[in-house]
């Protein structure tokens, strides 16, 4: 018995041999695969969207998915726990009057209608201390987000923080001043559980800035931020812009032409100053400003820098270079007895395209782009999406080399969206939409930075991999 098993397993041992000599001449024999290119990124289109309005009280909201998706999809908005009504098709803007008291409102999408949503609220007062046209997009949660403009000895700056993920997130924020870094005495992290928002007066954690940039940050999770500044002395109100981050690089697009002041913000982060070269593109040309075309901007603070004068009554962007990474923007002043103000910074080129979700235009309301190539020449496509009626035929634009265009949006009945593509072979182009109103004595304003739009995503190839099993 004992030599039939022995004999069994000699047997056994025999045949692994045999096979795993045939794998070796198989192996050895085959023919080599030919060489493949490795892929790059695909381009596909976006199947998800989160973003949130961060205090939409006494606002209009405007939400839109441009035309094209394919598939089902739809979207859901959600204020203080109420479910509001929403597009239901792509190509459909919906807007909706969203009473005080609810909160932040929590925009999600899905499938068809995802690929290019877009939202964004507006609120005008025409009397008190929130006189003005106050406007900002609504923003997708991040782990870093970049915000500049004035401090709170200048005006009232409230944070807005909201948490949409299902994580919780843990949040820094961290304030650079004209003085330099600003450390928080209130000591410490805040913590975000999901779905929770709050709203932080950023006088408590820096009540001496007159400018300042301010960074949220996140060590686990992901936050929206917003800051909305009203002005001391009645001087206007409007939401401060999510800047690009730090570069040495920076464009600051959709400073409008027209009377009024015009002040550069410019932050370093950097542990020394930092010389940063100006140039400004105007629909004349690229140059730099006589007198102003180099500011010294200290170790981790923010410098300031009077352009009313400099690029006065022209539609213009700002071209900055710097040896170290910095973040910019401008305050924007309009005319008139009663003032209000605007603010731009630093964006990003729109080469997938970007979407405003609210304009007006007809009577004494006006919406414009102000567009820049500040490299080779631009082309767009502009296509206007009515919230009623008939939407008009899109229209191109080419931007010179070097310079700026203003394009004012055709008449609409009440409301629209706006979508811009570039036409194939442009170059870089970036832009800002400017949206005005003449009321009592002074005019109103609000700009918003042309974002890329959230209609495509690069998806980094997939390659087997035996890492993918291994602890």
């Amino acid at each position: 018995m004992k030599s039939l098993i022995e004999n069994r397993f000699s047997l056994l041992a025999l045949v692994l041999v045999a096979l795993l000599a045939l794998y070796g001449v198989a192996s050895a024999t085959q023919p080599r695969p030919l060489a493949k290119p490795a892929p790059g990124l695909r381009q596909v289109p976006v199947a998800s969207v989160t973003a949130v309005c961060p205090d939409p009280g006494e606002t209009t909201v405007g939400v839109v998915t441009p035309p094209g998706g394919q598939g089902p999809g739809g979207v859901r908005l959600v204020a203080d726990g109420k479910l509001l009504d929403a597009p239901q098709v792509p190509g459909n803007l919906r807007q909706e009057k969203v009473p005080a008291g609810s909160g932040p409102l929590v925009v999600t999408a899905t499938g068809s209608m995802a690929a290019g949503l877009e939202a964004s609220q507006t609120r005008r007062e025409t009397s008190g201390t929130h006189r003005g046209l106050a406007g900002t997009r609504c923003v997708e949660p991040a782990a870093s987000t970049w915000l500049i403009g004035p401090g709170p000895a200048a005006a009232d700056v409230v944070l807005h923080l909201a948490n949409p993920d299902l994580a919780q997130a843990t949040v820094e924020v961290m304030v650079y001043a004209g003085e330099g870094p600003v450390v928080d005495d209130s000591g410490g992290l805040i913590v975000l559980q999901p779905g929770e928002s709050r709203a932080i007066d950023l006088k408590k954690i820096a009540p001496s800035p007159l400018v300042m940039a301010v960074e949220v940050r996140t060590s686990s999770g992901r936050v929206t931020a917003a800051a909305r500044a009203v002005m001391h002395g009645g001087r206007g109100v409007d939401w401060l812009p999510v800047s690009a981050p730090p570069a040495t690089r920076v464009v600051v697009p959709g400073v409008p032409g027209g009377g009024g002041g015009r002040q550069l913000l410019v932050a370093s982060t950097a542990e020394t100053d930092t010389l940063v070269d100006i140039k400004a593109l105007t629909p004349d040309g690229t140059y730099a400003l006589k007198d102003k075309e180099v500011l010294e901007v200290p170790a981790q603070s923010v410098a300031t820098l009077d352009l009313s004068t400099a690029v006065a009554g022209q539609p213009t962007a700002l071209l900055l270079t710097s040896e170290t990474p910095i973040v910019a923007g401008v305050v924007v002043t309009g005319e008139g007895k009663k003032t209000d103000v605007a603010f731009t910074a630093g964006a990003a080129p729109i080469d997938l395209g970007s979407v405003v979700a609210d304009n007006r235009a007809g009577g004494d309301k006006g919406s414009r782009l102000v567009l820049t190539a500040p490299e080779t020449a631009g082309k767009v496509s502009v296509r206007v999406l009515p919230r009623e009626g008939t939407a008009p035929e899109p229209f191109e634009v080419d931007i010179p080399a070097g310079r700026t265009r203003q394009v004012s949006l055709p008449k609409a009945d009440g409301a629209f969206a706006v979508l811009v593509l570039p036409v194939q072979g442009s170059g870089p182009v970036y832009g800002g939409r400017v949206m005005d109103e003449r009321i009592k004595k002074g005019l109103a304003l609000t700009v918003q930075p042309l974002a890329a739009a959230r209609i495509w995503a690069l998806v980094p190839p997939m390659t087997e991999s035996v890492a993918a099993v291994l602890p």
